[in-house]
């Protein structure tokens, strides 16, 4: 099959050749819209400029792209700096974009890196697995593979076998069902399952987690006590507010999915006359510094967050033949602290 031209490109976004041009060189302004035109078609084409004699020299960059959902949240951030602190000594550039989880527009970045031919992309975190995703994550993957690059998936799982992406993967569903263990041994049967969006990757994998461990002892899952949500303290402290003001709890323990729903629930616990953990114990996820800082000190499933980042680094840099499908899985465990005892009355 005939490599696509700038030209067929050009036809296909509707622009001229020298917008595709522009949008290439990234020297003149474009505007937004016309810019995610021109990506899209330069994707859904496989473009890639000049592919065949960047190929034949090699000439990948020496950049290095993390790219991610957020720039706020304590575990993308620990993965970034384990990425840096890797690649710098390597003698790479390592630059940060976040997406605020627009699947658009991480596919438009990942474009562009193709396009800058990026020695590898890491992307964190994360995603709905949707057939369209899956298919033009592949074309990308293969695509920057032609030119030298590398895809990593740290965080999220692989896309297919026949797929030249490196996957870093953290034991997410055993980590849940490991804390909800952890509650259990402690005597709680009613827990409250905080956060976690159905459909979405790492939602998936605790959520599973949480009624594999509820299955393995016995305990029926009662559905009212499944609170699926984005990973936001707003909607962690008013869900929490909104069960509880319903009249006396009908759970003793909570399993937020991330240490900062944990905090938000426990100020939620708090605000109605409660104690943490002699009323509700409080269990998060992640062991990022915020559980250190909580009050009382939280227990949680530990992430072995700046790994993931130097693992996802390594491989990426690292060109020894057969890692270009490589599969690492990172353990995980609860840290236990002070923010669970047994249930009231036991």
């Amino acid at each position: 099959m005939a490599r696509s031209t700038i030209r067929d490109v050009a036809a296909h976004a509707g622009v001229s050749v020298a917008t595709v041009s522009r949008v290439l060189g990234g020297n003149y302004p474009v505007a937004a819209r016309t810019r995610t035109k021109v990506l899209r078609a330069i994707e859904e084409l496989d473009f890639v400029a000049n592919a065949h004699a960047r190929a034949l020299s090699g000439s990948s960059s020496k950049l290095v792209a993390i790219v991610t959902s957020s720039m706020n949240a304590p575990f993308y951030a620990d993965i970034a700096s384990g990425v840096e602190s890797y690649v710098s000594v390597e003698g790479r550039l390592c630059m940060y974009v976040s997406t605020d989880g627009d699947v658009g527009r991480e596919l438009d970045v990942l474009g562009l890196m193709r396009e800058q031919r990026a020695e590898a992309v890491i992307l964190v975190g994360g995603v709905a697995m949707t057939p369209e995703y899956h298919d033009r994550m592949a074309r990308f993957a293969h695509g920057l593979a032609s030119v030298g690059g590398r895809l990593v998936l740290c965080g999220r799982p692989s896309i297919g076998p026949d797929v030249p992406a490196v996957v870093v993967e953290y034991e997410n569903e055993g980590g849940a069902h490991a804390g909800t263990s952890h509650l259990i041994a402690r005597g709680h049967r009613r827990i409250i399952l905080l956060g976690g969006i159905p459909g979405q990757t790492t939602g998936d994998g605790r959520i599973a987690g949480y009624r594999r461990a509820m299955a393995d002892h016995g305990i029926p899952v009662d559905e009212s006590l499944m609170m699926p949500g984005q990973f936001g303290r707003r909607f962690a402290y008013d869900r929490v507010r909104e069960r509880l003001a319903r009249g006396p709890a009908d759970f003793t323990a909570i399993f937020a999915l991330d240490d900062i729903l944990a905090g938000a629930a426990m100020h939620a616990v708090r605000d109605a006359g409660l104690r943490v953990p002699e009323d509700v114990s409080v269990l998060g996820y992640n062991d990022s510094e915020i559980a250190l800082d909580l009050y009382p000190a939280l227990t949680s499933v530990h992430i072995p967050v700046q790994e993931l980042g130097r693992t996802a680094a390594r491989l990426a840099i690292s060109q020894r033949p057969g890692d270009e499908r490589a599969r690492v899985m990172l353990g995980t465990h609860v840290v236990v602290r002070d923010s669970v005892v047994g249930p009231p009355g036991r």
